[in-house]
């Protein structure tokens, strides 16, 4: 693909997707080839959460097997990739400039959020990686106003790699799985409506996406998974045109569609 944005929105759906890649992993991996060598990856999960935006510092990111009660295969998986302390001071920089208050954090590694999409598309492990945690209780227009910020490192070779599910409802997914394994209308029903708007480019409907449609409170009843969403929004900028690579449903109620932006 030409003219393609540094910036992602990609799943990194259940665990056992790390396995299991299916052809959304196939979609990410053939996606990730339109990148050549990225100075680094900037990699917002949901699975770290923190009180203010707080950037992975380390040289060495420790693999976190951050879930319990998985196929046994899954806790020998590794991702021996490295960090990058001075690429991470420009990532502090970039959001201090937008008058953040950051923290740094020389211990952190990757949990799963980050380490299973990123092993789908850069399985060397050859590119540095710089992991930014995400603030639930601050919402969708705070996860835009970071990836705002961090555009300007988008324009310097970072590859900003922003992971969610634009569907995640695990209460859902345990009463399908027993009750026979029907996928509930509206995990299609809100892709489809993240998909029109972020075509159509309603950034303003997407961010208030919880009032403006009824099935944003069930989709996501906390908002972290698709708070990476709107952070690849914003470092997108508002002139890029996001597009689809890949589109489909995992484990009944996990909607596995990403989205580039050109």
């Amino acid at each position: 693909m030409q003219n393609l944005r540094n910036v992602l929105f990609v799943p990194h759906g259940a665990p056992t997707f790390a396995l299991q890649p299916g052809a959304a992993g196939a979609a990410m991996a053939q996606l990730a080839q339109s990148f050549g060598a990225p100075r680094a990856i900037v990699v917002v999960s949901p699975h770290w959460e923190t009180a203010v935006p707080t950037v992975g510092t380390g040289t060495q990111l420790e693999t976190i097997h951050d879930f319990g009660g998985f196929d046994s295969r899954l806790y020998e998986l590794r991702y021996p990739a490295t960090g990058c302390p001075e690429a991470a001071q420009q990532v502090v920089a970039a959001l201090q400039a937008q008058g953040f208050a950051v923290q740094q954090d020389a211990q952190r590694g990757l949990d799963h959020g980050a380490w299973i999409p990123l092993r789908q598309m850069f399985p060397d492990a050859d590119i540095p990686v710089i992991p930014l945690s995400v603030q639930t209780h601050a919402g969708p227009e705070h996860a835009y106003r970071i990836g705002q910020a961090l555009s300007v490192l988008a324009e310097k070779n970072f590859l900003i790699v922003a992971s969610g599910n634009i569907t995640h409802n695990l209460r859902d997914y345990m009463t399908v799985r027993m009750s026979g394994g029907q996928t509930p209308d509206y995990v299609q029903g809100f892709a489809d409506w993240v998909h029109a708007h972020l075509v159509g480019k309603d950034t303003k409907s997407l961010l208030n996406y919880r009032q403006a449609t009824p099935d944003g409170a069930r989709a996501h009843p906390s908002e972290d998974h698709l708070l990476p969403l709107f952070t690849a929004l914003g470092a997108a900028g508002a002139d890029a045109q996001p597009a689809a690579f890949y589109r489909g449903i995992s484990d009944y109620v996990i909607a596995m569609d990403g989205y580039a932006f050109h």
